[in-house]
């Protein structure tokens, strides 16, 4: 990373810092939900896990990941609206340094977050059976889809014309997680829905974390995963730098 991408990740850090109302929301949020499907819903879902908390984590955390990359967009967003933009283009930093700068803040962000998730987890009763070679590979699938949603927030920012609009990309990530295996097995939906949750890229990285995780066979998931994220990623990355280029010129 360069001396500009980080100097602008620390800008985004100490910005989010500030931020505190928005900081605690987007970590609250996934541990309430958290303690919202395993003491309200646990009981009455039938799962192939010995305990609901067991099966749900994967899913919580990829809402977890949802709820920090969407500041992304609302902090893009402000920049342009702000004019600091143009200032750092005066000081010969490109729009790579400035979005690398709010993608890694964003990572740092969800790390905390996870953290607290698993935290939780591990003290309501959650009981991972994973090798160290397998919560490795977890990890990095986790990364690799935190780091895709990072970038796809920052082009949802790009293209956003208030925050309050970039806000609104909240509401679809952590929607997406519903229709798929995060909180019911998709063998439980109607038939018409069952092949879109199958095959969405949210179930490929939860049925990869959670076959990970409690040492279950997870055969090529992991690798559909990755390429969802690898796509979603270069899509993000590729738009990202025409966006700033319209929105900059």
């Amino acid at each position: 990373m360069s001396e500009a991408a980080l100097i602008m990740t620390g800008r985004a850090i100490r910005i989010s810092r500030r931020n505190v109302d928005a900081l605690i929301t987007s970590m609250a949020l996934p541990v309430m939900l958290l303690l919202i499907f395993v003491y309200f819903f646990g009981g009455a879902i039938k799962t192939d896990t010995q305990s609901y908390v067991t099966y749900v984590v994967p899913g919580v955390l990829l809402l977890c990941a949802g709820f920090g990359s969407s500041n992304t967009a609302i902090a893009v967003t402000e920049d342009l609206k702000g004019g600091i933009i143009d200032r750092f283009r005066s000081l010969d930093i490109g729009g790579a340094q400035i979005l690398t700068g709010h993608v890694f803040a964003s990572v740092a962000r969800n790390l905390i977050a996870t953290t607290l998730v698993l935290a939780l987890a591990f003290a309501i009763g959650f009981r991972p059976t994973a090798t160290p070679a397998a919560w490795l590979a977890a990890t990095a699938i986790l990364l690799a889809f935190i780091l895709a949603l990072s970038w796809l927030s920052a082009a949802v920012g790009l293209l956003a014309k208030s925050p309050e609009a970039a806000g609104g990309f909240t509401f679809f990530v952590s929607f997406l997680p519903y229709p798929s295996s995060a909180f019911v097995p998709t063998s439980t939906m109607p038939g018409w829905l069952r092949p879109f949750a199958d095959h969405q890229p949210v179930t490929h990285v939860i049925e990869s974390l959670r076959g990970l995780l409690l040492n279950q066979p997870v055969g090529s998931t992991p690798w559909a995963a990755l390429a969802w994220c690898a796509g979603i990623l270069a899509a993000s990355v590729g738009a990202s730098g025409l966006l700033f280029r319209r929105r900059t010129t």
